[in-house]
């Protein structure tokens, strides 16, 4: 799920090979999504309960979980089990969740690229492989259109390596396109976005703005990333507690942090916005002594703010009917 930008390569070099390529996924059968309304895994089930039908979707691209330095594949064997277990135990429990009171969530399985595509000397390689896991989200996104959107409205939300592939399905479906409309907000966290990405989507401002984007990356109060010059700075960075201009919060402000415990903690931190960047309070939760040592809060960027995030979905989607109403 962590995203080391500029970090010093541990991998052997391995050669792409698109005939080795694991089975692609079929979104036409159940087994090849994570996540459908009527199929709520019980990792997400014991977060948000069973729910009931919204009038709004969410489409949820996970992060990169395909990080071991021993596993040869560019690309996710989505039918392995534990590379199944690892996305519903983690992705969808911790992040996917946020979104589960405010919309029905969509999330497909999708052959990601491993974390290597990220480190040089690989990066060149990767490409082939980066594309493999585009056009398996592209095509679950086709398919959730045709066969389960039905007109309603939709979030985007994803982290990390899925945010890059939600990036690219923004300006693929929705920007100056018809379906924008239908766009109620999409979260692109964990990754980089500037205010002119798109022609017509831009940064949201407000926390009940619709049509719009937001992005954040979070670290450690005080504290830079050594690429912080060349990546994060000058990015779209979203005050993921107020969803305005603020760029700073006290504790009461915050809404909770998501934990392991699967328990919500508010009040639990504060933050600064910086140009590229959020700083985020050490976060008042159990075994708290063990996250000072981390500086980069990248792998929570969801989780920290996950009550935030919950609250502020609810806000958008209700704006949104409040809007177009059934048009």
């Amino acid at each position: 799920m962590l995203l080391l930008l500029g970090c010093k390569s541990p991998y052997q070099s391995i050669n792409f090979d698109v005939n080795n390529l694991p089975a692609a996924p079929d979104y036409s059968q159940t087994k090849s999504w994570a996540v459908l309304p009527q199929n709520y895994p019980p990792s997400l089930l014991k977060i948000v309960g069973e729910g009931q039908e919204h009038q709004t979707d969410v489409f949820y691209i996970y992060p990169t979980l395909l990080t071991d330095r021993n596993n040869t594949d560019w690309n996710a064997d989505i039918w392995d089990p534990k590379i199944r277990n690892k996305v519903l135990g983690s992705a969808i429990k911790y992040q996917a969740s946020a979104w589960g009171a405010a919309a029905n969530i969509y999330a497909p399985f999708y052959r990601q690229a491993h974390y290597r595509v990220f480190v040089e000397p690989f990066k060149s390689q990767g490409v082939a492989a980066w594309e493999i896991a585009y056009e398996d989200v592209k095509s679950a996104f086709l398919y959730y259109l045709e066969h389960y959107n039905s007109g309603k409205p939709i979030i985007i939300a994803a982290h990390s390596q899925g945010s890059m592939h939600a990036k690219r399905l923004l300006a693929d479906f929705f920007d100056d396109k018809p379906l924008q409309k239908q766009l109620v907000a999409a979260y692109l966290i964990g990754t980089k976005l500037s205010k002119d990405t798109y022609k017509t989507i831009r940064p949201m401002e407000q926390p009940d703005t619709i049509g719009g984007f937001v992005s954040w990356n979070s670290y450690k109060l005080k504290k830079l990333p050594k690429s912080y010059e060349t990546y994060f700075k000058n990015s779209v960075t979203t005050n993921p507690i107020t969803w305005n201009g603020l760029d700073k919060t006290n504790f009461e402000d915050h809404k909770g942090v998501l934990y392991t415990d699967t328990k919500i903690y508010p009040q639990s931190l504060k933050i600064e916005r910086i140009n590229g960047l959020i700083w985020v309070s050490l976060p008042k939760i159990p075994k708290r002594l063990l996250f000072s040592f981390i500086k980069n809060y990248h792998y929570a960027d969801i989780n920290l703010f996950w009550g935030d995030i919950r609250e502020n979905a609810k806000q958008r989607a209700a704006n949104w009917h409040k809007i177009y109403g059934d048009d």
